[in-house]
Formats: structure tokens, sequence, C-alpha cells
């Protein structure tokens, strides 16, 4: 399996899984795909079934992977799969359990019950032992640049913490997330991690890790790498629940399911997309936005229009109040055929006017029919009304982002099994949840006591040259036993 650029679209130079792992963003400034996708079989799939009810979702995983990873062998593949998802780190045997909600055509897709109660996990925990894989293989070191709106710095910072050749500088918008998201990350004091408070949103976080990616020699000189979902390797980790759901509501091949997602970034329903391009039987993928409307509005109108920080609202759900939809290059890519120039083109667009517009285009008529999209939002009251239901008619409690998810998937509701894709627990969210049910969640023992616990961070305006002296400062600190000729002058 060789992966190419967004922006390049061509297999001429394509680089393997390992190679990609460790670089985030393409050097052109695009994201990787896999040349292809895999195609699934019925027979593929009925296989899949007996290995998840038999041995587990990490031989599932591994399963899945040997498809997109072919430079790890599949016993090692099998392996870092066995420490990534482990009962005692999800709490349950099967991982990615599923339920019912009552006796109807919705079901929950619990992925939220990792280490830091976030869906996050499910791809973070595999990124650390490949991480950790891959650099024990090269006697190398990282350091990783992500940004986060809520979830994706805790869920990163509880994978890759201890591991002694990585090094994690977490950026998030100040004053923008819960309190317990802010404690869950803030409260973390390990040396390789530093946690930054940018004075903006969560855009502008986003804008200053793509623009230190885009400074190909820094970006070299300090191991830069990422874990956002902008690294392929977290979405491809992301398809391997999509197969996980189906196979625990279907009972037989070619039975169709729908799946409402949740999504800010596009990651997450993007994972969905992939899915079911390889042939995954998937009817909808119904995406649901909050207030800040962007992925709704393009998939109705199909004008792609960014937000300024100043437009970009402040939520109930706050993990997805973003207007700078990363992962829609993919989806681009894969709309116009892997046309690089027509994306470069397409995204050159949104850096210089802040939208593009391709409303008349052939390829926007066939976003629903060929490619299953729907979508719709909500607002702060729909969310209350969804988390309030549900916890009066079936006592299930849910976040505000799930909340979202719920109002928009029963407006698409067609007869066929409808998976709503769960993001966090409720405890994440506290007020809201106080507000829509009259009760505080209930909080995890292992979260007991977080938000008193002390705050390590340090406040930063929205500048890169500002970034970038951060980020020597803290990859200096790496540990000595790199400090050769993998390091930047042995400062390391």
């Amino acid at each position: 399996m060789r992966y190419t650029s967004t922006r390049s679209g061509s297999a001429t130079g394509a680089e393997s899984f390992c190679e990609i792992l460790l670089q985030g963003l393409a050097p052109d400034g695009g994201l990787y795909l896999p040349v292809s996708y895999p195609q699934l079989s019925s027979q593929m799939l009925e296989d899949w079934r007996a290995v998840l009810e038999q041995e587990g979702y990490a031989a599932l995983a591994a399963r899945v992977l040997e498809l997109f990873i072919d430079d790890i062998s599949p016993d090692e593949l099998r392996r870092i799969c066995e420490r990534a998802y482990t009962p005692e780190k999800f709490g349950d045997p099967q991982i990615v359990p599923v339920t019912r909600i009552g006796e109807g055509q919705m079901w929950l897709g619990h992925l939220s019950n990792g280490p830091t109660a976030a869906f996050k996990d499910m791809a973070m925990q595999l990124l650390g032992e490949l991480f950790e894989y891959e650099l024990t293989r090269r006697d190398s070191w990282l350091t990783i640049l992500g940004a986060t709106s809520g979830d994706t710095g805790s869920s990163a910072e509880y994978a890759l913490r201890g591991r002694d050749r990585l090094c994690v500088v977490m950026l998030t918008p100040a004053g923008r997330m819960t309190p317990f998201q802010q404690a869950q990350m803030f409260g973390l004091d390990d040396p390789n991690i530093v946690n930054v408070e940018v004075d903006g949103v969560f855009d502008d976080c986003q804008d200053l890790v793509k623009a230190i990616n885009a400074d190909a020699e820094f970006k070299q000189r300090w191991h830069i790498g990422a874990v956002n979902s902008i690294n392929w390797a977290r979405l491809v980790a992301q398809v391997v629940y999509y197969v996980a759901c189906w196979l625990r509501v279907t009972t037989g091949p070619g039975q169709q399911v729908s799946f409402a997602v949740p999504t800010g970034n596009f990651g997450n329903i993007c994972a969905g997309h992939i899915a079911r391009s390889m042939g995954l039987p998937i009817r909808h993928l119904v995406l649901a936005t909050n207030e800040n409307d962007v992925l709704d509005e393009f998939l109705h109108t199909g004008v792609y229009r960014v937000r300024s920080a100043a437009q970009t609202l402040a939520t109930s759900s706050p993990s997805m109040d973003i207007s700078k939809a990363s992962n829609v290059e993919r989806f681009i890519a894969d709309l116009f055929g892997r046309d690089g120039a027509r994306v470069r083109e397409l995204f050159g667009q949104v850096s210089t006017a802040g939208q593009f517009d391709i409303s008349k285009t052939s390829q926007f008529a066939q976003i629903g029919p060929e490619y299953g999209f729907v979508s719709g939002h909500s607002h702060h009251a729909d969310r209350l009304a969804a988390i309030g239901r549900l916890w009066r008619e079936h006592h299930i409690l849910i976040d505000p982002h799930t909340a979202d998810a719920v109002h928009v998937a029963r407006q698409h509701l067609d007869g066929e099994p409808m998976i709503v894709l769960e993001t966090a627990l409720p405890v994440k969210f506290a007020t809201t949840i106080q507000e829509a049910t009259g009760e505080l969640p209930p909080v995890p023992a292992r979260f007991a006591g977080i938000e008193g616990a002390a705050r390590h961070s340090v406040r930063l305006g929205a500048d890169a040259e500002e970034l970038k002296a951060l980020v020597v400062r803290r990859a200096r600190r790496q540990p000595a036993m790199h400090a050769s000729a993998t390091s930047p002058g042995g400062n390391s």
C-alpha cells in the first residue's frame, strides 16, 4: 500500500505507511491518502465477524489495518493492536460496545470508554504504539505538535506520556474548553508534555500547526510530527470502529446501516467515508454540526466558506467549534478523482478568498447519491432536548456532541439501523448535562478530584515565530540518548 498527497494526485513517488506515519502533512501542504482504497468482499466481512466474536476488537483492528499497512509484519501489527486495545484501558472487553436505544431504529456506538472518556482514545492509543514502534526501529525521536478544541489534546497526551522518544506540544484556544477538559489536560505534570493556551479559537491553533509544518527546514530539524486527524494513521484507526459497529448491529452480508456523526474537523466522518468507499454497506453518513455550521452549509449549497475567529461561536458542544475542517480536503480529493491540481486550486481559493464554490459542478450533485452524505445542525436548545429526552425515556445519558448527532439523526431515519457515534462521556460537560436533566452526571472513579489538581500550561499569542521558539526550547529537553546523528546539532 502506497500513499500520496491530496495535492499531487499522482502515484509517482508515493510513500509507504511507516514513511508517512511520522510526517503529518505532506511536503506540498496536502494530506496523505492511499493511492487507492482496498476493497471489501462479503466473505471478508463475514470472516471478520467471526474474528470480532471469537478473538475480539484488537484482532479485528489488526485485520483491517493489514489492508493499509504492509511495512509492518502482520504478527507485529497484531501485537501493537493488542497493546493499544485492552479491556483495562477501555473498561469493557468489547472495547466498542453497541447498544440499542429502546425498540427503535437508533443505536449508540460507545467510543468513549477509554482513558480520557473521548472517542479520540480509539485512535490515539493505537497511534502511541505505532509511534513508539517506528521510532525505536529508527532509533529516532519526534516532537508532536498538535491542536485541540477539547478532546484530541488530552487523548494524545495520555497516549504519549512517559514515552521517552516523544515530546508533545499541544495548542488549545484559551478559555474555550470546559473546566473538566482543561483540568484533564493541564493537570498532567510530565517533562515531555507542554500545554499551550493560544489567544484565539481552534482554527488559529490549527493554522499555527500547519504553518510550522509548512516550514520544511524547521520541520525536519526538530522532527515535527502530528497527532491531529491530518495524520493518516489517526484516520485509518477510526475506520476500524465503523467496521466493528456494522458487524455488531447486522446479522449477515449486505445489510445496510447508516451512521450519524457529530463533527467539526471532518475527521470522524471522513473515516466513515473511507469505510463506505471500501465497500462497507453504509447507506447514509449523517453529518451533524452545531451552530458553527460550515460543513452543513457546504453539503447543502456546495459553498465551503470558512468563518473568522470572531464568527466562530462558543457553544455547548465546544469540541465542534471549528470553521476550517482540515479533512474536507481528503473528501474533495476523492470527489474530484484525485485531481491534485483541482484540489490545490480550491484550497488556494480558501487561503485567498476564504471560500470555494463547487455548486455548479457535476461532482457536487453526486455528494448525496454517490457518497451517501446528508447533514443537519443543532442549537443549544436542541441539544438540551435530546439529552433530556433520552434520559427521561431510556435512562441513557449522552454528552452534548452526541446530542447534536441524535438530533440530526432523527431527521434522517428511513427504516435502516442508524448508529449514532458517541464522542465523549457526559462527565466532561457537567454544566450542560445539569441544565438538560436537572442532575450532575456521574463521575467515574478514575476522574475523582481531577478539577482540583494543579495546572501546568503556558500562554501564547497566535504567532508562528513564538511557537517555533517554544518548540525549540522543548525539543532540547529530549533525552540525552537521542543526542546523536539523529538529533539536530546534538541539541535534542
